[in-house]
């Protein structure tokens, strides 16, 4: 049985990653600040450190005391994190670190990740907690990781686009499962075709196993749903799994500028398409879930939450306004 160290892993990817890991034999340590309850307190597979991703000493006593012989590096954000971890963790049989489909600096369809440029990544955006350097600060894990490799470290990294399932606290998706269960119509900006492609989650979790099992050092991964629907798709796929008949508006910006909206205002809208090509993590032999069956856990675990992402979208009385205008042009 391996040991597993996953740095961060009680609340969404992580959780889902130690679940992963435990269905196929691996003893996990959980590397966290302890701030969010532990699902797997109860299970002797697993076990908790407690301390901040971001103390280098932490990190480096850490590597110390868990002596992993995979790394998962599930919550780092600076480029200057995955430098560290892939030098404290040179010695492992494999580093992972999560990176993200925002890396990409090129509109290309789809994303490749031998192909498609990433950002570029300045002194200062390297140090920022902005979401606009997101992707640049991604980007620049990625390279940290290919040098890492270059150094010898048996180092990758994963990336997914927008990451969807059981125990997001994002709310994104959630905003969608609230519509459509909750009222008969669901307003959609544009004309539905919006295509931003997504990952479940339990894909991500397993992605990140395969490169560990399987990847080669200094290789980056794109993850993602590999049936990728646009955004009307996603509220049909909702509708099925909860069972609820939808009646969706569409609204072009000219349409919701009459109740003060933009298409931007709703959670999982993107003007151009961002698909990432899966062709390389494939070839690992990992396959993603169905789509009715993604969505269909997906609702099961928030109609069991208090999760409704009305904060991520537009107010409901602004919805209703446009809806009245429109039934009445």
């Amino acid at each position: 049985m391996e040991d597993a160290l996953v740095i961060g892993g009680t609340r969404f990817i992580g959780r889902h990653l130690v679940t992963e890991l435990l269905e196929h034999g691996y003893q996990v340590t959980i590397f966290n600040r302890g701030q969010h309850e532990n699902p797997f307190a109860d299970d002797d597979r697993v076990s908790q450190v407690s301390g901040d991703r971001t103390n280098e000493t932490a990190v480096e006593q850490l590597a110390e005391s868990a002596d992993p012989d995979v790394v998962f590096d599930v919550v780092a954000y600076h480029p200057s994190e995955v430098a560290h971890a892939t030098r404290v963790f040179e010695d492992v049989e494999a580093y992972v670190y999560v990176s993200s489909g925002a890396a990409y600096d090129e509109e290309t369809i789809p994303k490749r990740e031998d192909e498609t440029a990433i950002h570029d990544c300045t002194p200062e955006q390297a140090t920022e907690e902005s979401g606009e350097t997101y992707g640049n600060r991604k980007a620049a894990g990625d390279r940290e990781v290919a040098r890492a490799a270059d150094r010898g470290t048996r180092a990758m990294s994963v990336r997914p686009p927008i990451v969807y399932g059981p125990y997001d606290y994002t709310e994104r998706l959630d905003y969608w499962l609230h519509r459509v269960e909750t009222y008969d119509q669901v307003v959609v900006p544009g004309d539905g075709t919006n295509l931003w492609q997504r990952a479940f989650v339990e894909d991500v979790a397993s992605a990140l196993r395969i490169v560990a099992e399987r990847g080669t050092a200094g290789e980056w991964y794109n993850v993602g749903d590999q049936n990728a629907v646009t955004i009307d798709r996603m509220v049909e796929l909702i509708g099925t799994a909860m069972g609820e008949s939808v009646d969706v508006v569409h609204a072009s910006d000219r349409e919701l500028s009459i109740a003060d909206l933009q298409s931007t205002d709703f959670p999982l809208y993107r003007s151009y398409p961002h698909l990432l090509s899966t062709a390389k993590l494939s070839e690992l032999g990992w396959q993603s879930t169905p789509v009715e069956e993604a969505m269909r856990r997906t609702v099961a675990e928030h109609r069991q939450s208090d999760r409704d992402g009305r904060e991520n979208g537009p107010d409901r009385s602004a919805e209703e306004r446009l809806v009245e205008v429109l039934e009445t042009v």
